[in-house]
């Protein structure tokens, strides 16, 4: 049970720094972090990905170094 604590805390951390970097709301994705932790990731990245696109534009190319 604490490891699940402790996954589910680390994952809210986690998703709190991602969302701020990538401009998203963090506070929602460290709430949904902590209730259910490493669970999200792939809605995470889907909203990450979606949220690069619509700032960048959908027939602009775009290259990650």
């Amino acid at each position: 049970m604490l490891t699940v604590i402790l996954v589910c805390l680390a994952s809210s951390c986690y998703f709190f720094v991602e969302a701020t970097k990538a401009g998203l709301a963090a506070k929602q994705w460290a709430l949904v972090g902590l209730l259910m932790g490493p669970l999200v990731w792939p809605m995470f990245s889907i909203s990450r990905h979606v949220r690069m696109r619509k700032d960048c534009g959908f027939n602009n190319a775009y290259m990650q170094a």
